[in-house]
């Protein structure tokens, strides 16, 4: 099983139709996309997606507010949508049960950043949520807007609270995919567009009953056609693609 977990950045706008033919070139079996809309673009995305074998959907977009970043799951599978009482309140949040060959329930998020004042009462919730988990194979994706100080950065940027968190998942048993298996190895999931420093801000927490399983994770920036070169063209952010055997 491939779980793709991508920032499209503006709900896709011009770039969507690209962004679905890039998502099918990696083939994957669960999308969680982030900054995924209730405009034309995203919407047309979503249906390209079902078209490409990923016709179960949920999305927090609210057609109320269009322009707002929300998130989008589409699965091979069916998915069910979960609750968890310290979730965070928000359309950046979604908890589902995704009824794969071995089911797993995945919560997709998109963590605030720092100037909204929303960002640590968010990690606080995904933290609660991880230490209170009794509900078996999981897995947590998304960009978190966060990182561990000197590792995860190209330029100071995270503090102590952000990598503290981080820590804290792993203590209460959520391994971070890519540190799992590449250990130190430096990645770059999203560039200052003034400095063009890089920072890794997009993670997958897996958590012990799904650890076992998990045989891969890497990070992909997006193609506008098969065989060319990897481009910021499709979205600011690169794509995190997790196997799992």
């Amino acid at each position: 099983m491939r779980i793709l977990g991508w920032n499209i950045r503006a709900g896709g706008g011009v770039r969507a139709e690209a962004i679905a033919r890039q998502i099918g070139r990696w083939a994957p079996d669960v999308v969680a996309l982030c900054e995924y809309r209730a405009t034309p673009p995203s919407l047309g995305l979503a249906r390209a997606l079902a078209t490409l074998g990923l016709p179960h959907q949920l999305t927090t977009a609210d057609p109320a507010l269009p322009g707002d970043n929300r998130l989008l799951l589409a699965a091979r599978w069916p998915v069910a949508l979960e609750r968890h009482r310290a979730a965070p309140g928000d359309g950046r949040w979604l908890l589902a049960q995704v009824a794969a060959p071995r089911p797993v329930l995945l919560g997709a998020m998109h963590v605030p950043n720092r100037v909204t004042g929303r960002k640590w009462p968010f990690l606080d919730a995904v933290l609660d949520v991880a230490r209170a988990w009794r509900r078996g194979p999981a897995l947590l994706i998304g960009d978190t807007n966060s990182g561990r100080p000197g590792i995860d950065e190209e330029s100071r940027a995270f503090n102590a609270r952000e990598g503290g968190w981080m820590d804290a998942l792993e203590h209460a048993g959520w391994r971070d995919a890519f540190r799992h298996l590449r250990g130190d190895e430096r990645a770059y999931t999203w560039y200052s567009p003034n400095g063009r420093n890089g920072f890794r801000l997009d993670q997958a927490f897996v958590n012990a009953g799904l650890l076992p399983l998990l045989s891969g994770a890497r990070y992909e920036w997006g193609r506008t056609r098969a065989g060319v070169r990897p481009t910021f063209a499709l979205s600011d952010h690169a794509a995190l693609l997790v196997d799992f055997a």
